[in-house]
């Protein structure tokens, strides 16, 4: 998994994987899922992250136990 954000544009992608995609679903105005063939999540896509509060993305470390 990688992000990308687009800083003049507002615009934040998270690539899940590098499968194919084959279906964009739009989930409201300012998020899109991009589906492979196998029905998985391949790409997000969110317009205006860091107006909406998804942008930066805070980084949870899980503690050895």
């Amino acid at each position: 998994m990688h992000t990308t954000y687009f800083d003049e544009d507002d615009i934040l992608v998270i690539h899940l994987s590098d499968k194919p995609i084959v279906r964009e679903v739009s989930q409201s105005w300012n998020t899109h899922i991009s589906y492979a063939e196998d029905g998985s999540a391949v790409e997000l896509v969110l317009l205006e992250a860091r107006a909406s509060g998804a942008y930066p993305l805070e980084v949870l470390h899980a503690r050895a136990a």
